[in-house]
């Protein structure tokens, strides 16, 4: 026979989720999250630690809507459960929700960034290398646009040599290896140079692709201080291909480093 404080526990738990659902239904949604908060704390203290989490994550859900910081708080004491029962599968699921809170509503990269790696780590531990590619991937292009080139370039490089053997992949693993070859010739060109030689020989497949082909192209002007043909050449590549905010960004500032060039663009 349960205790009779732990029933009217219960009952004031089942009280708080239909109060919570209601508000949902109205489309108030911090008293929403309030109240699966409240849900999540009593059904800690009767040790129902799942349920427990499985609230704490309807109040993040709820709170999202609202208050993303209070919905991120949520999110983590959801994540602290489920750790702490093993489950890292799902915690990884929920840190990629924050980072993606951090991304859009509180625009915090560095953070953003903290939360795909956490993320990541959880599904390599869980042998789920391809969902924890994904995060790394969204890592490397954020760390290249905070300037952090070497933090990129090791992720790309990294996911391109896991990805080149995998029939299914091989034909994203010229995309990775763009990237980070990008990254090195922001930072040298030189070092561009030796790295896309050694891309080549890993991945033969990668000569015939048209991004080592514009590299190609791109080394070549820059050596020349050639504005006109690096302009060429990105024009033609992206004729064919749209290039990306990212790759823009990107092929923006090693065209900056050509001299007598200021603030241009790429047309």
């Amino acid at each position: 026979v349960p205790f009779r404080g732990n029933t009217r526990v219960e009952e004031a738990c089942e009280m708080y989720t239909r109060a919570a659902n209601m508000f949902k239904i109205a489309k108030n949604w911090s008293a929403a999250g309030n109240a699966f908060c409240q849900a999540a704390k009593l059904h800690m203290q009767l040790q129902s630690k799942h349920d427990s989490a499985t609230s704490f994550v309807d109040a993040g859900n709820a709170y999202k809507k609202a208050d993303p910081q209070e919905a991120i708080n949520c999110l983590n004491a959801a994540i602290d459960i489920y750790t702490d029962m093993g489950r890292f599968t799902i915690a990884a699921k929920h840190h990629i929700t924050i980072a993606e809170i951090y991304e859009a509503e509180l625009v915090d990269i560095e953070k953003a960034i903290a939360h795909y790696e956490q993320a990541a780590d959880y599904y390599k531990g869980e042998e789920s290398n391809s969902s924890a590619n994904k995060c790394l991937l969204k890592v490397a292009a954020y760390a290249a646009q905070l300037e952090q080139y070497q933090k990129a370039i090791e992720i790309y490089e990294q996911v391109g040599t896991n990805t080149m053997d995998n029939p299914l992949l091989k034909y994203s693993a010229k995309e990775y290896f763009f990237k980070a070859a990008l990254c090195h010739f922001i930072v040298d060109e030189l070092n561009a140079k030796l790295a896309l030689e050694k891309y080549e020989e890993m991945f033969p497949a990668f000569t015939d692709s048209r991004e080592c082909k514009l590299l190609k192209k791109l080394l070549e002007a820059h050596e020349e201080q050639n504005c006109e043909a690096y302009t060429e050449a990105v024009k033609e590549f992206d004729s064919i291909s749209r290039l990306d905010q990212w790759l823009t960004t990107m092929l923006l500032r090693i065209k900056k480093s050509i001299q007598g060039e200021g603030d241009g663009d790429l047309k």
